[in-house]
């Protein structure tokens, strides 16, 4: 029996949410921006998409395009609120949810949906029912697995719903664009185009050999997903991740050495915050480095010991970049902690690190009641905040569910 899924794409999530919070801006061009002055479009409204705005474009390249766009600062409260309600409207219908982004979501609806009606009756049923709480619109694709139900959600959109069946697949992938699937960015499309593919049903006819001496181990699951066949199974509980970190593109390049310092000292409070919080050591410090050329390296170092210490992570970080000579000033800093596995929180043999580890447990217990960096190290002297971007990765639950501010 073929399964059945739904995938739940929310339209213009922000610039709905935000057209909804605010009747004025209703039927207008509205771009969400952020707060700093780099600031580039994270979403746009359909009336600004006739315009050719697109999602990344910086300011002024959106006022040419559309001189009479509105610019509203992204509420990321409003944004997490909405879909964290979202997700209990899912769970009406299922358990087997997986909440993919902050604006779309996965359903398996394979052993419940003729309790609802059937798949289309659902559809329907969480589009009317997000229609009715939060005033804004969803896209519904229906199909076999995430691959079809994704692609069925792109073909609907805005406000529709599309029922992909098996039967109908060979079909509509026949002519299909490589670009209009799924996973098939630009640099892939070219290569494919270069071997004379340039159809989901080309690829799915290819030589799985041709494919494999092209693509390696990638190939076959290349053909794979030209036939529209996908086994990736929904994600319904977190898996353990590899690797937790943040990012920072700062309002002004960073030229002076202190600042930088500062800076890395503030992302490994907050990946070591997150480790600690969710039980997860490391052993390996990763430091992103990039320009305002937008030229981008990164470097990493393995610890002798698993740590999910600040200062172990800012040490490392900070021996990286002694390694590195910069050659201009950084617009962006970002630092990960990889090689992870679970904290089994072993007895500290030596006083020192006791004390340390009841420090770091104490500013913890403070930010987590009071408010991210109320209590601060003293080398970061500058007012700080957690970061004002949400990460695609962000979920509604666990170790992803990044603290944010609007």
């Amino acid at each position: 029996m073929s399964k059945i899924i739904l995938c739940i794409d929310m339209d213009a999530f922000f610039a709905s949410v935000e057209q909804q919070s605010n009747p004025k801006l209703r039927g207008k061009p509205v771009a969400v921006i952020g707060s700093g002055k780099r600031t580039v479009i994270t979403t746009r409204s359909y009336e600004a998409r006739k315009y050719g705005v697109k999602t990344g474009m910086n300011v002024h390249e959106t006022k040419k395009l559309c001189p009479h766009i509105i610019f509203v600062v992204g509420n990321n409260e409003k944004y997490t609120h909405t879909c964290r309600e979202m997700q209990k409207i899912y769970l009406q219908f299922t358990p087997d949810v997986e909440v993919y982004s902050i604006d779309e979501a996965f359903l398996d609806i394979t052993t419940t949906h003729h309790l609802f009606g059937g798949p289309e009756a659902i559809g329907h049923s969480i589009k009317a029912q997000i229609k009715t709480q939060f005033g804004i619109t969803c896209t519904v694709g229906i199909a076999p697995n995430i691959l079809m139900a994704k692609l069925a959600s792109d073909i609907a959109k805005p406000d529709g719903l599309r029922w992909i069946k098996p039967e109908d697949i060979e079909s509509l992938l026949k002519h299909l664009p490589l670009k209009e699937l799924w996973g098939i960015g630009s640099g892939l499309t070219e290569k494919l185009e270069a071997l004379g593919i340039r159809t989901c049903g080309q690829l799915g006819r290819a030589p799985a050999s041709l494919l494999r001496n092209k693509f390696g181990v990638i190939g076959e699951h290349l053909k794979a997903m030209g036939k529209g066949l996908c086994n990736r199974p929904l994600y319904v509980r977190e898996e353990d991740p590899k690797s937790i970190g943040h990012s920072m593109t700062f309002p002004k390049d960073l030229s002076q050495r202190r600042d930088i310092e500062a800076e890395i000292l503030k992302l490994s409070e907050m990946i070591g915050r997150r480790a600690r919080r969710y039980g997860f050591i490391g052993r390996k410090v990763s430091l992103t480095v990039r320009y305002p050329d937008f030229e981008t390296f990164s470097k990493q170092t393995t610890l002798p010991d698993y740590t999910n210490h600040t200062h172990e992570i800012y040490k490392n970080a900070i021996s990286i970049l002694e390694s590195i000579r910069l050659k201009n000033s950084v617009r962006l800093l970002g630092v990960s902690l990889s090689n992870l596995i679970k904290d089994c929180n072993q007895m500290l043999l030596f006083e020192e690190k006791r004390r340390e580890k009841a420090l770091l447990q104490a500013v913890d217990a403070v930010n987590d009641k009071y408010g991210d960096f109320k209590l601060i190290w003293a080398s970061y002297l500058k007012q700080t905040e957690p970061p004002r971007v949400i990460s695609p990765a962000w979920k509604p639950s666990g170790i992803r569910n990044i603290n944010v501010r609007k």
